[in-house]
């Protein structure tokens, strides 16, 4: 029996790696996510059983203990399952605890990495997490926890010089500003980037005291990526480069 864990990256089907592609079209079964884009199913054969068991937060989805229930039921009956996550499984995907679960019941496990938003989206809204002069690292926090309030490590990271990259943080915003204008962070840049790398990707920028009201004018929602620290305003400054080169122009010019 065998388990492959499978990231589907940051939502753009052709940002799918070609080991992915390859292992889907082999599936026999596959257990997919709520934020997979329903296009990389189709390197799945026709053949192929798909079932969606959710995982999106504030919706309703599947438990955890039944994702794994799916799992060992899956792999007992068809010798393999692929377990399809969005982004990379690793990163805030609760991939590992799923690999665990599998080995401890003697399933042979395979991981396959994804390309995270942590870095894509920012990257596709034209904001690099570290440049030089600006920032040496970058810091990537939950913005909710499981016990469902605020990481703790949102303001320890704020008083560092690193770039703050916060997924699943964008309904806890007042309480991110907070965090900062405590330490006298007002201006620190900031931008947010709202369904990184697809057709309907938006971007928002100002700082740390401007933001909330950026935020609600452009109906910012999840799920979204925040990102602090002086690269936030290159957004500002070069306009986002998801967008047709018409549109980035006017905003550079505006």
């Amino acid at each position: 029996m065998k388990l492959t864990l499978i990231g589907a990256g940051p939502g753009d089907p052709e940002l799918i790696t070609l080991k992915a592609v390859k292992a889907l079209g082999r599936a026999r079964v596959v257990l997919y996510d709520a934020l997979v884009t329903p296009e990389v199913l189709q390197h799945c054969d026709d053949s192929c059983v798909k079932i969606p068991v959710g995982k999106r937060g504030g919706k309703p989805s599947c438990k955890q203990d039944e994702i794994n229930r799916l799992i060992f039921k899956y792999a007992t009956e068809y010798g393999e399952v692929v377990r399809l996550k969005g982004g990379d499984p690793f990163v805030f995907g609760r991939g590992y605890e799923e690999i665990e679960f599998a080995a401890s019941l003697g399933i042979s496990c395979e991981v396959i990495p994804g390309i995270s938003s942590t870095y894509a989206a920012p990257a596709l809204a034209g904001i690099p997490v570290t440049f030089r002069g600006k920032s040496e690292s970058f810091w990537v926090i939950t913005g909710t926890t499981r016990d469902h309030v605020l990481s703790s490590d949102v303001a320890l990271a704020a008083r560092s010089t690193a770039t703050v990259i916060i997924l699943m943080g964008v309904h806890r915003l007042p309480e991110i500003v907070e965090t900062y204008l405590e330490i006298g962070k007002a201006a620190e840049p900031v931008a947010i980037i709202q369904n990184g790398s697809l057709p309907n990707q938006k971007a928002v920028s100002g700082t740390i005291d401007t933001i909330l009201k950026i935020a609600q004018d452009a109906t910012i929602g999840a799920p979204a990526v925040i990102v602090i620290g002086p690269v936030a305003a290159f957004l500002e400054k070069h306009g986002d480069w998801s967008k047709p080169y018409s549109e980035t122009s006017a905003a550079v010019n505006r």
